[in-house]
């Protein structure tokens, strides 16, 4: 389903349940008012059906045409002693949840996002899971665009919940085989590094490291909704020591085992996506998350939540699509 047809459903949907309410709450009052003996007004409550339809229609015609484009580059300094002084300085950009059927209608604006990127002049470039949607297709037109991020070091990601295609057709062996498709196509056709519970070291030119630590979705039952958990920590931080990055598409597992059980300095994951709302500061993410975007510190531990550059639902209202370029500092 294109982002235009996905849009035009969930606005009908909406608009249908929202027209309803009204009318259900005059209809109750009607029964009431017929065994009461007085008269109950509709026209009351068919402007209040109206008025709500409208606002409803308003609000996701400016998440549609606006607030899904309205792209941001956040700039974060994280400073820590166990960044060796050779890597003062260096900058990761960090983007997520891509979902990239979101560009459908328009793929110019990945290239922005992409021209964006490179203007960051990054050291690394670090994706934290959820390259489609549904499945691979959505990402073949925009290969020749996503081989244009350029970084010294390289890009790398992990795979998100919908990575493993989980909300799609295929099932068992096909799904498995269309997952595999997807690991190819980032790493052969795009020429990431996907780290699949295993680790990468960057040396500098003394001999200085830092290490970058990726999983596969990891699925914390005590936080956000059930989806999928293929990830192994233990397995993928063997023989790393010293200033780490991990990986980690759903943020729940920072608490659930990062915080508990290592002592990685700094987490990235994505996710969330802010609930894609945020009215005067307050997403609806809080009712499923503790931590629903941006950075979080816990016993000299750092995550950073990401909230996304795409959609599931093609929409945005005021949580604003993301760019994050953090910048390492020593101490």
């Amino acid at each position: 389903m294109t982002a235009s047809k996905m849009m035009l459903f969930f606005c009908m949907a909406g608009g249908i349940a929202l027209a309803l309410l009204p009318h259900i709450i005059w209809l109750t009052g009607w029964i009431i008012s017929k065994v009461g003996h007085f008269r109950l007004p509709y026209k009351y409550f068919g402007l209040a059906a109206l008025m709500l339809v409208m606002l409803f229609w308003g609000t996701m015609a400016y998440g549609y045409f606006i607030g899904r484009w309205h792209f941001q580059t956040k700039h974060i300094e994280y400073v820590h002693n166990d960044i060796p002084k050779e890597f003062d300085g260096f900058k990761i950009v960090h983007i997520s949840d891509l979902h990239l059927g979101t560009f459908d209608d328009s793929p110019q604006k990945l290239e922005k996002v992409v021209a964006e990127i490179n203007s960051q002049d990054p050291d690394i470039v670090c994706v934290t899971g959820d390259m489609v949607t549904i499945g691979k297709e959505e990402a073949e037109p925009y290969k020749e665009t996503l081989k244009g991020i350029r970084s010294r070091h390289g890009v790398l990601s992990v795979l998100g919940n919908h990575d493993f295609l989980i909300y799609g057709f295929p099932h068992g062996k096909d799904r498995e085989n269309a997952l595999e498709e997807l690991v190819r196509f980032q790493t052969d056709t795009l020429g990431w590094t996907l780290l699949r519970n295993e680790n990468i070291t960057i040396e500098s030119n003394d001999s200085s490291r830092i290490t970058f630590i990726g999983v596969d979705n990891t699925n914390c039952s005590s936080q956000g909704f059930k989806t999928i958990s293929r990830g192994d920590l233990k397995k993928a931080m063997e023989g790393t020591d010293g200033f780490r990055v991990l990986l980690s598409h759903d943020p729940s597992h920072w608490a659930s085992e990062v915080v508990p059980d290592t002592d990685i300095q700094l987490t990235l994951s994505g996710h969330t996506h802010a609930a894609q709302i945020r009215l005067f500061g307050w997403t609806p993410a809080t009712v499923s998350f503790v931590e629903t975007d941006g950075r979080y510190d816990r016993e000299g531990q750092t995550l950073y939540i990401n909230i996304g550059l795409g959609c599931t639902v093609p929409f945005r209202i005021g949580a604003r699509p993301e760019i994050t370029v953090i910048t390492l500092k020593t101490q």
